[in-house]
């Protein structure tokens, strides 16, 4: 099993490192190939996804990705700056169904800024569709205003759209996922004001009757975000296009304690993912060695489980990360007073150590 390990900017390299260290740690031998993406790519090739890194993730089983991203290359032209290689990797490898699961560890209910009472138990999985919305939508731009008012100024502009077969998919792969927790789908959008989210509904509700087992309800985005803080417990499976979910799923990453221990699969129509954690590549905190390296380390427990055919070495991971947490390690970001603060690096040893 070949996976093409892309650590990237920033806290990539040293998260990607652990969660590395814990794959060879389980037993099975694994075919780990590295290669440079994001601003690290530019640097030594000219382009955030160079040839031979796009080469290699197409080849590969599974992806295992850290981050992407600096100040420094905020200059650059969009085309190349590092985020456009997480871009372009979801759209030559047609990666279109985004898992975001947020669950909140007992360990850990301090660590999140609700009580106790309310995110205790928690277990959301967000589907987010990744090839299409807004991020993808042309025509696309900056451009001398039409408008009467503002004639001559300059206006930014993008294009929102969905297909049906594009809402077909990702509905079908929620509803699925659905299937095998509590047999709910809430579909988020704004279907009282775009166009776009009104197809998105009527196609979520025809396809829904394929799945008469599944309820289906709706929610428009900006009473969805507030219910995430209100009542976050009510929901099970989300399904949301682009933009929404990328909002909705940060959001919910901050009920489970800290975004550093959100995992994230993102899946084509065979199960080919690429995992990382749905934190950025945080460059203020860079070398230091205090990122969290639990939701890539998760990460791999979903790569194993999704895409390489081995849910008890997940099973695995998953139990040693919450044997650490039992144990009252913690990085900086989910640390409290009572709890024993750790290095990266550290966190990863004892993550190893759990797995025997």
């Amino acid at each position: 099993m070949k996976i093409a390990v892309l650590p990237g900017d920033g806290i990539g390299p040293e998260i990607v490192a652990q969660a590395v260290r814990v794959l060879n740690a389980l037993g099975p031998k694994f075919d780990l190939e590295e290669a440079p993406v994001g601003g690290a790519a530019y640097d030594v090739a000219g382009h955030p996804l160079p040839p031979a890194t796009l080469e290699l993730a197409k080849k590969a089983d599974a992806i295992l990705f850290g981050a992407v991203g600096d100040w420094k290359y905020d200059t650059l032209a969009r085309e190349l700056r590092p985020e456009q290689a997480i871009l372009g990797l979801r759209k030559h490898l047609e990666l279109f169904a985004n898992f975001r699961p947020a669950i909140c560890y007992s360990e850990l209910t301090a660590a999140s800024s609700l009580k106790p009472e309310i995110i205790g138990g928690l277990d959301i999985l967000i589907v987010r569709e990744l090839n299409g919305d807004i991020y993808f939508g042309q025509p696309r731009g900056i451009r001398a205003s039409e408008l009467p008012l503002f004639k001559g100024a300059r206006e930014g502009f993008d294009t929102m759209h969905y297909s049906e077969p594009e809402v077909e998919r990702i509905g079908r792969v929620a509803f699925e996922a659905a299937r095998k927790r509590s047999k709910k789908v809430c579909s988020v959008d704004k279907a009282n004001v775009l166009e776009t989210s009104q197809l998105w509904r009527e196609v979520m509700i025809r396809i829904s009757k394929e799945y008469p087992d599944v309820e289906l309800t709706h929610m428009y985005v900006d009473n969805a975000a507030m219910q995430l803080v209100k009542a976050p417990k009510a929901f099970d499976v989300v399904v949301t296009g682009n933009l929404f979910g990328d909002i909705l799923s940060d959001e919910a990453a901050m009920l489970t304690g800290s975004i550093g221990m959100l995992p994230s699969a993102s899946l084509d129509k065979n199960n080919k993912g690429l995992y990382e954690p749905s934190h950025g590549s945080a460059p203020d905190i860079a070398g230091k060695g205090i990122a969290n390296p639990l939701a890539t380390i998760l990460s791999a427990a979903m790569m194993l489980r999704y895409s390489l055919g081995m849910p008890a070495e997940a099973d695995r991971i998953e139990k040693a990360v919450q044997k650490v947490l039992a144990q009252g390690l913690r990085t900086a970001d989910i640390y409290t007073e009572g709890t024993q603060k750790v290095s990266t690096v550290q966190m990863g040893a004892a993550v190893v150590a759990a797995l025997s």
